[in-house]
């Protein structure tokens, strides 16, 4: 072995040479901090969310062919990267040199918004048309299912990606059994004549083409070294780590004999998230990427050798028609995403990794008779074989690999005639997700007769290990295969695979149930079969059940946005009113737009880790730093003494503490903070901090316990309209009910960042963060370091999304940053910091009581809404205020009472998310809706309608409303949705399917903009013309991805009536426009907006005396230095006394309507369609506006259907990252998405007579969870259950196949409350 390696590769076509690499750095912070191509983003570390993903190229030197495909480099040790070509965003293009097709598309598309995840969407889109450059549409669903992207709602990038496709416009599918381009269901008519709508917000025709041949090449360095430069091993010895890459099998069995604990890595997708996650260290790394025998598939007459592959099995030579089928089923069902690394069967844990990792194999080990199924092991002794069979699955001593061992091939008999083998999984999302339970099952008739000969049923996600119900398979063997063996097999399965109430993982009746639905799916399907080989012999099944084994994710998504044309009397220079791309668009694409961590690493910086509480409720008895101080490079740990006696702030009332060193009050509490010279030593040193705790008591965690013991912030709110008590004595029926809403994480792609700069002299700072309120920075920091407000300078250029995320915790932190050693420090939190630490969307109980006539009117309503604040107030009064005040959504309710309480418990705290208490408190208004209309034997839509307001019209808080947009947009909707014509097909799907369902549903949106106070909303901005001509805006608004920066060059470009061109905006900072107030609640457009346009109109009256002088000059020849300030606002005001106000300027009305189709089988459901029609009044910008309704819609599909935050009996929250907590993915957008905006009709005093749209659309994603309720109470009515029907949000998987009960629910064994301690509960 040598042991002075060299490393060479090459990143974008330049050589790189590293000595002495230590083998703990992957490459994503290589490429960041030491080649400062930034453009790769840190998202989640875990290969989770392809923020990083970068193309990889090798060449080899047998075949002479060139291998591309996509890496995520938070997991990709360099010292992988030998002889291989690496290309990042920057490599792709840039706006110095040119860009890509690629880079283009998804920015002329409008396909960015924030920009964090581009240059990963870039790159995976690029490495694909690389590899294909014609890909179909089901290669792009593929290549992007591993990326997320919280802003868009990927509708925008799917086109972009598609203009690449050999396909026309259609959406290739036949939803309801009628084309996209087919009149009658599918129809999308136009509004009322006279109003000319545009269906395109970009034109293919200005793309440019994409040329295979201009690609950058393969440096032929690369190719000169591996043809002639002998192999041999290389190893590579860091500090603490050593990565020896053999080049032979020989060489890799000596260093297995030598390090017999060492992991055998490729991909480093198991490995790399133990060391990262779990805290696991290996001093040696073994990694054969380079052994060519583990590289390739062999074919033999008695089944297929894979070895050690690093493709997936689409990419290998054909393979047999049985083998075929059997693969093919297994990847169907596996639903795995295009790979993110090398993928291969793994040495370091097998069997562990190749059951878990690669679940679908399992089953090729239940052919254990006549062709059994082996894998061969190879150490210095000589080759041995075992069976895939179940000590292989259960992880026998046996089975398992042992000390000097490496697995070398796999063998996958072929099947036999009269033998079916199926898997079947069921996840939280369709795509990129581990399965909730995955099943493989393997039935043998011998020479047919439909007598079983040979059984084989493994369930992987029920226990530590693979379990094989042998015993069971065992005593169903002789039997017929007909519904009295079934029904004595669900039984058999259920006795021997056992669950306990407090599994890991929860979920447990589900997965109980899942034992036995995946059976019966199983016979199902092999019934099928038997009837199509031996019609005779067999019985068909029912018509009402084939329709269980159909595919239920459809992949081919198509959408139309219909805005209107701007008024052809507009000037052509006139930028308002026009689908203008994202400012920054081209830039995020390249990755050349800087976020707060892509700032260059200055001299002497120090970085900054935090130390969190592990306990809910506890006091701290002491606190050793001993251990952590004495790493190398930590320069100190701060911690509440150092704060000089400042260690709380107040922004909502109630001060909190920066820094918590007595009692601590929930899991991620900060308690102290490691400065060191590195991230790396910083986050070392924060784990060797030991804190002993003494627990205290109680601990609340949930709603139901706060309300036990009172736990409240402050007292109730109440909002009361005309006399309730009394308007229930006379109605004809009364109704009670509830529902429990879950929280949601902001799930912001760039995670919480900031860098405290000193500036050297009279104490000035500057502060460059990842915020939305610029101005609360400046204040806490300030109070924190005993400075005025005037010394210290926040900066903010641009944020990676923030959704409400970025105010109040980012400040503590913030005022925690800067070092006393007057050094620069940098704090950017990972992932699972950030989700522990900032809380999320308040989890709600909604309580309601109505009174209504039978013919669906709600004459009295009362309601009690109690939101779980967390330990600290944070805005949690605020969003109590807020969905009171919107509760009534689009009815008008003549009596109602509405209460509600922010509960103290003991966790994070939650804070403000992107519609701001108003998703809560609608879904409990919507839910209440759709009871009345069960008990009235009405559809909820006709029961909308009929309790919605009518024009002129009063809120209860006295506001008047003009609702007569509302109705228009009702209308729209349920014409542009066809909804009648496919409210019949649905209804005949139904009848006509037991086990798949269809829903469908339509609700309205009435969503208030306001922010209560005049205060609030008032907004400031500072115009420079220069002496040549151009124009500087600066304004208070944060960009965030909604494109505030793009609309505000808009207003300023028609107010001083020149091009877009001329007008630059720099950033946002409290050097320029001070006290701004946050960037949130639609309102940033509006308010800012209105500064900028009066602060242009300022300038142009006072050059009128020179332009009139001079009509026809310049600009050039009119301006002197010329700035102007402007400040504007709204008036807003609310009473909670008298429960009278004037709270929002306007409102935002809307209406979706969605279509879903569910499995009753597995809780698994497809988005159909979603139309949206919006009144906004006159867009700004009609790109971004669709835009954002889109990226909300979906943001709010996530919450009401998929995103579950999980904790623990113990307050611990377990879902900290993409593997745990499901955002929305490309897979889950509607396979059809039609948004339409209502012609204006109406003029304001708002900016252009246009609204903000950040936020209402989330709301209207709870069409989604209605859809699904309809489906599910139709499966209910098919089996007599007609009682009432308690769905709560999120409506995932579990809470949709438990509430589709059958004779498979009943017969899964039941715990009894408060017999276990579950695994965790619900807050």
């Amino acid at each position: 072995m040598d042991g002075a390696a060299e490393l060479v590769f090459c990143v974008n076509g330049r050589k790189v040479i590293e000595k002495n690499v230590d083998p703990e750095t992957m490459l994503l912070p290589y490429l960041r901090k030491k080649l400062q191509l930034t453009g790769t983003k840190y998202g989640c570390g875990g290969g989770g969310c392809g923020a990083c993903t970068v193309m990889i190229s090798r060449y080899n030197p047998i075949t002479k062919r060139i291998r591309h495909y996509p890496a995520n480099a938070c997991l990709l040790p360099i010292c992988s990267l030998h002889g291989a070509a690496v290309t990042t965003v920057e490599g792709v293009g840039s706006t110095k040199a040119r860009i890509h097709p690629v880079q283009e598309r998804i920015a002329k598309c409008h396909g960015t918004q924030c920009g964090f995840c581009t240059p990963g969407m870039v790159m995976s889109i690029y490495t694909l048309l690389r590899n294909h450059p014609e890909p179909t549409l089901d290669q792009l669903t593929d290549a992007l299912g591993g990326n997320l992207c919280r802003c868009t709602g990927y509708r925008p990038i799917i086109d972009a990606c598609k203009t690449f496709c050999k396909t026309s416009g259609c959406c290739q599918s036949k939803e309801n059994g009628v084309c996209c381009l087919d009149q009658g269901i599918n129809e999308l008519p136009e509004f009322e004549e006279g109003n000319k709508t545009s269906p395109k917000l970009f034109s293919e025709e200005e793309f440019l083409p994409l040329d295979p041949t201009q690609e950058l090449i393969f440096p032929p360095e690369l190719m000169i070294m591996a043809e002639k430069q002998p192999q041999r091993t290389r190893v590579f010895v860091g500090d603490r780590m050593t990565w020896i890459s053999p080049v032979t099998l020989k060489e890799l069995l000596e260093a297995k004999v030598k390090y017999p604990q060492a992991p055998i890595v490729m991909g480093n997708t198991s490995v790399g998230p133990e060391v990262r996650f779990k805290g696991a260290f290996h001093p040696v790394i073994i990694s054969p990427e380079c052994i060519e025998e583990l590289s390739v598939v062999n074919h033999a007459d008695d089944g297929e050798f894979l070895w050690s592959l690093k493709q997936r099995w689409p990419r290998t030579r054909k393979v047999r028609p049985r083998l075929q089928e059997t693969v093919q089923a297994a990847i169907v069902h596996e639903r795995v995403s295009e790979p993110r690394q090398s993928a291969s069967f793994p040495n370091s844990r097998f069997p562990r990794d190749l059951v878990e990792l690669f679940p679908k194999f399992w089953k090729f080990g239940c052919l254990v008779e006549q062709m059994p199924g082996k894998v061969s092991f190879l150490s210095t002794e000589g080759e041995r074989q075992i069976p895939l069979n179940e000590q292989f699955l259960t992880k026998c001593p046996s089975a398992d690999l042992k000390p000097g061992e490496i697995l070398v091939s796999v063998n996958i008999p072929y099947s036999r005639k009269w033998e079916f083998v199926s898997a079947f999984r069921q996840a939280q999302r369709q795509q990129n997700a581990l399965a909730i339970v995955n099943s493989g099952m393997r039935v043998f008739f011998g020479e047919g007769g439909g007598i079983i000969r040979e059984l084989s049923i493994a369930y992987g996600g029920v226990g530590p290990t693979t379990i094989c119900a042998k015993n069971s398979c065992q005593k169903l063997i002789g039997r017929p295969w007909n519904e009295e063996m079934l029904d004595a097999a669900c039984r058999l399965i259920l006795d021997e695979v056992s669950l306990p109430g407090w599994a890991p993982g929860g979920k447990v009746e589900f997965k109980r149930t899942l034992l036995i639905s995946f059976f019966f799916k199983f016979y199902l399907k092999v019934s099928q079969i038997l009837k199509t080989m031996d019609p005779v012999r067999y019985p068909g099944l029912a018509d009402k059940y084939e329709s269980a084994l159909e595919d239920l994710h459809s992949r081919n998504h198509w959408g139309t946005s219909k805005y209107q044309d701007v008024d052809p009397k507009q000037l052509p220079q006139d930028p308002i009113g026009r689908p203008i791309m994202h400012l920054s668009g081209i830039k995020h694409t390249t990755g050349e737009a800087i976020y707060c961590d892509d700032m260059p690493v200055l001299d002497g910086e120090l970085f900054l880790a935090f130390v969190t509480s592990s306990r809910a409720h506890a006091e701290i008895v002491s606190i050793d730093l001993s251990e952590a101080l004495s790493l190398p490079g930590v320069v100190d740990i701060v911690t509440e003494e150092d704060l000089r006696g400042v260690n709380s702030f107040g922004l909502f009332g109630e001060p909190e503490k920066l820094l918590e060193t007595q009692e601590v009050s929930c899991v991620g509490q900060l308690v102290c903070a490691v400065v060191a010279d590195s991230e790396v030593q910083a986050k070392r040193a924060a784990k060797r901090v030991k804190i002993v705790y003494q627990d205290l008591e109680p601990v609340i965690l949930t709603i139901e316990e706060a309300i036990r013991h009172h736990s409240f912030f402050q007292g109730e709110r109440k909002l009361e309209y005309g006399n309730v008590d009394e308007a229930f004595k006379v109605v004809d029926q009364i109704l009670e009910g509830e529902i429990h809403m879950g929280g949601q994480e902001h799930f912001y792609m760039e995670t919480q960042s900031m860098l405290a700069v000193p500036k050297g002299e009279d104490q000035e700072m500057d502060v460059y963060v990842s915020s939305q309120f610029p101005k609360y920075i400046q204040d806490i920091v300030a109070a924190t370091l005993k400075v005025p407000a005037n010394k210290i300078m926040c900066h903010v250029k641009r944020v990676g999304g923030a959704f409400g995320g970025k105010v109040t915790k980012t400040g503590i932190m913030a005022a925690i940053t800067p070092s006393p050693h007057g050094c620069p420090v940098r704090c950017i939190l990972e992932r699972g910091e950030d989700m522990l630490i900032t809380g999320g969307r308040h989890p709600y109980l909604g309580k309601y009581k109505a009174g209504f006539m039978n013919d669906g009117r709600i004459l009295a309503l009362d309601v009690e809404h109690y939101c779980n604040g967390g330990s600290t107030l944070d805005e949690s009064l605020f969003v109590i205020e807020i969905g009171l005040l919107k509760v009534d959504n689009a009815y008008k309710f003549p009596n109602l009472r509405f209460r509600g309480w922010a509960c103290r418990t003991n966790l994070p705290s939650n804070t403000a998310l992107r519609g701001f208490g108003f998703p809560q408190s609608g879904l409990i208004t919507e839910n209440c809706i759709t009871e009345v209309a069960a008990k009235c034997g009405l559809s909820p839509e006709k029961v909308r309608m009929m309790n919605m307001y009518k024009e002129i019209d009063q809120t209860p808080y006295k506001q008047e409303i003009d609702a007569t947009n509302l109705i228009q947009c009702w209308k729209e909707c349920m014409a542009t949705s066809s909804y009648s014509l496919r409210k019949v097909a649905v209804e005949k799907f139904n009848s006509e399917n037991y086990w798949k369902k269809k829903g469908l549903a339509m609700v309205p949106l009435k969503f208030p903009v306001g922010v209560l106070s005049t205060a609030a909303a008032q907004a400031a901005a500072l115009v420079h013309i220069y002496l040549d001509g151009s124009v500087l805006v600066t304004h208070g608004g944060i960009e965030m991805g909604q494109g505030v920066h793009t609309k505000m060059i808009q207003v300023a470009s028609r107010e001083l009536r020149m091009p877009m061109s001329n007008v630059h905006l720099r950033g946002t900072s409290t050097e320029t426009v001070p006290n701004a107030n946050v960037s949130g609640g639609s309102l940033v457009a509006d308010l800012n907006g209105l500064a900028v346009k009066d602060a242009c109109q300022t300038l142009l009256k006072r050059l009128e005396p020179i332009i009139s002088k001079n009509p026809k000059g310049t600009w050039k020849d009119w301006v002197r230095i010329v700035n102007s300030v402007s400040s504007r606002g709204y008036e807003s005001h609310m009473n909670w006394e008298t429960g009278e106000g004037h709270p929002f300027e306007y409102f935002v009305f809307g209406a979706a309507c969605s279509e879903v189709e569910i499995d009753c089988l597995t809780g698994a459901h497809k988005n159909i369609r979603t139309d949206i029609v919006m009144d906004i009044g006159h867009s700004i910008n009609p790109a971004l506006d669709v835009g954002q309704i889109e990226g909300a819609f979906i943001q709010g599909m996530g919450l009401y259907t998929i995103e579950e935050l999980k904790y623990s009996p113990q307050g611990v929250l377990y879902t900290r990252g993409p593997d745990q907590y499901k955002i929305p993915a490309v897979s889950d957008v509607p396979t059809e998405l039609h948004v339409s905006f209502l012609p204006p009709s109406q003029n304001s005093n708002t900016l252009y007579s246009s609204k903000g749209l950040g936020e209402p659309g989330v709301f209207l994603g709870c069409s989604v969870f209605f859809a699904i309720h309809d489906a599910v109470r139709a499966a209910r009515q098919e089996r007599g259950l007609l009682g009432p029907l308690k769905l709560d949000s999120p409506l995932t998987p579990e809470k949709i196949r438990m509430a589709c009960e059958d004779k498979f629910t009943k017969m899964i064994p039941r715990d009894e409350p408060g017999s276990y301690v579950p695994w965790n509960i619900p807050v």
